[in-house]
């Protein structure tokens, strides 16, 4: 009985944070020779788990079929929004979700492994903190999660076709 109850006093003191993925926002950006695409990709679900305000560990799952490309309209927008879904790039038909995993935090960053197309890496990612907000930038290598197309690291003579490897996922993580 005496260690149920200190089970139940200290064992409990991580609580689950409630995201609001309505308020929260995933905006990606890919860059070019020739110029750059931005778009969005939305919350399939979310979980934080808090100890004292502060961030222990969660994870995020994103919704891969939901990527939207913002800077293109009509034909065009489709056309790459079908091409990131492609095997060219996410494979969403085979790998549907995309997942981070918060293993742990300090006051600037998280600290955790994305996964993209089955394959996982370690990422650091910085942010910040205003009340129930956390906001940053998180970067990563595509071609470490087979998305090679049109990489300069594995094609020669792209010229202006050239996409650089690294993406940008700006983002705003709100709880309720």
């Amino acid at each position: 009985m005496k260690s149920l109850l200190i089970t139940m006093l200290f064992g409990f003191s991580a609580m689950a944070a409630e995201v609001d993925l309505k308020k929260s926002s995933f905006n990606w950006k890919g860059t070019k020779v020739s110029g750059e695409h931005v778009g969005t990709i939305d919350l399939k679900s979310a979980n934080l788990k808090m100890d004292d305000g502060k961030i222990k560990s969660g994870e995020f799952v994103i919704d891969i079929n939901s990527v939207d490309v913002t800077d293109l309209e009509g034909k065009w927008k489709k056309k790459l929004e079908d091409h990131l879904k492609s095997d060219d790039f996410f494979s969403a038909d085979k790998y549907p979700t995309a997942k981070l995993k918060i293993n742990k935090a300090d006051d600037q960053h998280v600290y955790g492994d994305l996964t993209i197309r089955d394959k996982s890496h370690s990422v650091k990612i910085p942010y910040t903190k205003s009340g129930k907000t956390y906001s940053g930038t998180l970067t990563f290598d595509r071609t470490k999660f087979d998305m090679k197309y049109n990489s300069g690291n594995f094609f020669k003579n792209l010229g202006d076709k050239m996409i650089h490897d690294e993406v940008n996922v700006g983002f705003k993580i709100v709880l309720k």
